[in-house]
């Protein structure tokens, strides 16, 4: 049974940091992209990042370069999102996802396969 977990969410004044944690089970982590998302009330869900199965390659969203940071350790099977300089607006319930071609960095959320229940962040002004 696959399992991802997200944990690290919280409350965070803006120009705040937070990092994200998404610990994965059940799966052969190593040869998964993983990919990040977040879905704010009223929106549709909302791609942030992914990386690759080797960790070589990243891809983030316009929103969020040069702010957020992608990042895994496969050793630990754990994929992380460091987030800088939070705005209000980057309030959301953010997401793991892991996608079985590891290569893709696919920022469609129908390509994931797996997905964790989200962990609920808070910018407040």
């Amino acid at each position: 049974q696959v399992q991802l977990l997200e944990s690290g969410g919280g409350l965070v004044q803006a120009g705040g940091s937070l990092r994200l944690s998404c610990a994965a089970s059940g799966l052969t982590f190593s040869t998964y992209g993983m990919g990040w998302f977040r879905q704010a009330p009223g929106k549709e869900r909302e791609f942030l990042a992914a990386i690759t199965s080797n960790a070589r390659n990243k891809n983030y969203a316009d929103s969020v370069k040069g702010r957020f940071t992608i990042s895994r350790d496969n050793a630990n099977n754990s994929v992380s999102l460091q987030m800088n300089s939070l705005k209000p607006e980057d309030t959301a319930v953010y997401v793991c996802a892991a996608d079985r071609i590891g290569f893709r960095m696919a920022r469609i959320s129908e390509v994931y396969d797996y997905w964790g229940q989200g962990t609920q962040v808070t910018v407040s002004s």
